[in-house]
């Protein structure tokens, strides 16, 4: 069983050298976001939700390397406004929300989906883009609405939650090498 697990990992982080192109030019958005004084916003549900946190923190505080603090948020985490939100507005307003008070023009709102159409991640999405606000899709291979709202959407080659899952913090720790690298 663990060896079935174990081969399907390896294959589709094996597959991600396929969209190699397409994960750093992700990763050259969140740099430049940074540099130019933006900020980063993360979102997700359950498992991307911890990759939100995840990635958020390993920005703030530091992924390898003691630097400075660099500026991301993951809207994943106040419970007041996510109860307040779902009850006032419903779930699918929780990050919209968010991201309207929050983002700004030069920042960068990355929605993680392994489905590619939560609801709530994508009326987040559609909100940045009216807001003039740049984004980024982290998703599996499955064609949801993501593609046709974020300006980049990175495609996991799987279709299996927990391959995907895998495969999202792989690249949310290579995000972080690459932001490292530009912050010596």
């Amino acid at each position: 069983m663990f060896q079935t697990i174990l081969n399907e990992h390896i294959e589709v982080v094996s597959a991600l050298a396929e969209i190699e192109a397409e994960i750093t030019q992700s990763a050259q958005r969140i740099v430049a976001c940074l540099q130019q004084g933006g900020k980063i916003l993360l979102m997700g549900n359950g498992g991307s939700a911890a990759d939100a946190q995840h990635i958020a923190a390993e920005l703030v505080v530091r992924y390898v390397k003691n630097r400075e603090a660099l500026p991301a948020i993951a809207l994943t985490t106040d419970s007041s406004i996510l109860t307040a939100t779902g009850n006032d507005f419903g779930f699918e307003h929780l990050f919209a929300r968010q991201v309207e008070a929050l983002a700004q023009q030069g920042d960068l709102v990355v929605g993680i989906s392994t489905s590619g159409g939560s609801k709530n991640v994508m009326r987040a999405l559609q909100r940045a883009k009216e807001a003039g606000v740049e984004t980024l899709g982290l998703s599996g291979e499955k064609v949801g609405q993501i593609n046709e709202i974020a300006d980049q959407t990175v495609q996991v080659p799987s279709s299996v939650t927990a391959r995907i899952q895998e495969a999202h913090i792989l690249i949310g720790h290579y995000w972080c090498q690459q932001v490292e690298a530009a912050y010596p």
